[in-house]
């Protein structure tokens, strides 16, 4: 049944409404280092913790907005919301969660450098110790294990073969040319900046490339689908919907699969490697030892006697504390997203195929959504409500290839692997590698 025109209306007025009131808040932005910090941990010969206090972030990343300002004002949208929507519209919910999200995010950028913003950034994105959605297995023991494969001799040795040559101008200039064809009559564009703390990272219609980063030929390709086909394709196609516009806007409700999709994507185009799979494992077991209490230091260390170089060391416990407290107490847990939401992802997607319900899966790309958004999404827009995505990477524009794939995943989870292993292993040893 359609719905009539006061609601739509009433939909988009909700939506354009949050979308306004959360735009100045950049959690990224507001905790983010500068670079002269890693010159200057480097140059004191890497002994002493950064020099980041939280001072400094009120210094040096003020808020855009007044934290008790910006809670009655989503307080008034959510009120808004209740009496336009009713307290029980499907959408309507959507919208209140991701309201009440809003509120722990400005509850915990107000508290960067203290143990305030470690706790609302476990409530926003979670803890190491947090059970898999429908598992006993916790994240830290799912790192450690990915950690432990991803650092074997063969990894390290497949690692070397891809080396970092292309400058970041060369970069822009390659993902330019690959990813403006794909977003045809967008205003989609790539550029360099130094004020990001990644090598690259989209927003909006932008990936943006670090100034500083060099790259290899890989590293392109993970960019080409994770920041351009995920995060750049699921953002223009939440702007094209008509009445749902804040689809078009992120929370960190919606994190895990953004990030959990990206990687599924670098994965099912053979664009990942293990040195890139490693870092994102490893990200949880910096965020486990910080959670735990180790400072800055310790973290990085850690890294180092794990084999990993200075910079790469640097950078893991850079992810970690931006935002909390270097000497400990206080970190960001939000790269746990990576592991859990291609976790749930997968999980997903066989779970839809299991059940007979292919058609949802396009609808992982249909804006900036969760994953229990999927179901609502797609039933609203039977009733016209929620445009269908209309970037899509092939795999999910035809199905076919990725239901068989996932179809003989789910057959092959009933095989017990340690006696296939076993079995093999017993081969493996007569031609030691």
């Amino acid at each position: 049944m359609t719905q009539p025109q006061t609601y739509l209306e009433a939909l988009k007025h909700c939506s354009d409404a949050m979308i306004s009131a959360q735009k100045p808040i950049l959690i990224l932005d507001a905790i983010k280092w500068p670079q002269q910090t890693e010159v200057e941990f480097f140059a004191d010969g890497a002994k002493r913790l950064p020099a980041i206090s939280r001072e400094d972030y009120a210094r040096m990343n003020p808020l855009g907005f007044d934290p008790d300002d910006k809670r009655r004002e989503l307080e008034s949208i959510a009120h808004t919301i209740t009496q336009r929507l009713g307290a029980d519209d499907p959408l309507g919910r959507i919208l209140l969660q991701t309201l009440n999200q809003y509120q722990t995010v400005v509850s915990m950028l107000e508290n960067r450098g203290t143990p305030a913003f470690q706790a609302a950034s476990q409530t926003l994105y979670g803890s190491t110790r947090d059970a898999l959605r429908g598992d006993t297995l916790s994240l830290i023991d799912l790192g450690k294990r990915l950690c432990e494969i991803f650092s074997l001799p063969a990894a390290q040795h497949l690692n070397a073969s891809h080396p970092k040559n292309i400058e970041a101008g060369a970069a822009v200039d390659i993902l330019r040319q690959r990813l403006q064809p794909y977003f045809v009559d967008s205003a989609f564009t790539v550029k360099e900046t130094d004020g990001i703390v990644s090598d690259a990272s989209a927003g909006g219609d932008c990936i943006k490339v670090n100034t500083h980063a060099a790259f290899s030929k890989l590293d392109l390709q993970v960019l080409e689908v994770h920041e351009g086909w995920v995060h750049v394709g699921t953002t223009l196609n939440g702007r094209n919907q008509p009445w749902a516009t804040w689809l078009s806007a992120g929370s960190p409700r919606i994190t895990a699969l953004q990030e959990g999709l990206a990687v599924l994507i670098e994965t099912l185009t053979f664009s990942s490697f293990p040195g890139r799979a490693r870092r994102i494992s490893d990200r949880v077991v910096a965020i486990d030892m910080a959670e735990a209490g180790a400072d800055f230091m310790e973290v990085y260390r850690h890294f180092i006697n794990q084999g990993l170089g200075q910079r790469e060391s640097y950078k893991i416990a850079q992810r970690v504390f931006r935002g909390g407290d270097v000497a400990g107490g206080a970190c960001f847990t939000k790269d746990l997203s990576y592991v859990r939401g291609l976790v749930e992802t997968v999980n997903f997607i066989r779970s839809a195929i299991l059940a007979d319900r292919p058609e949802l899966l396009p609808w992982l790309f249909a804006g900036k959504v969760a994953l229990d958004d999927i179901p609502t999404l797609y039933h609203y827009h039977k009733e016209q409500i929620i445009a269908p995505p209309r970037y899509l990477p092939p795999m999910f524009r035809d199905l076919n290839g990725l239901y068989v794939w996932f179809g003989f995943s789910s057959g092959f989870a009933a095989i017990d692997l340690k006696n296939i292993q076993a079995h093999f292993q017993s081969l493996f040893r007569q031609h030691p590698s």
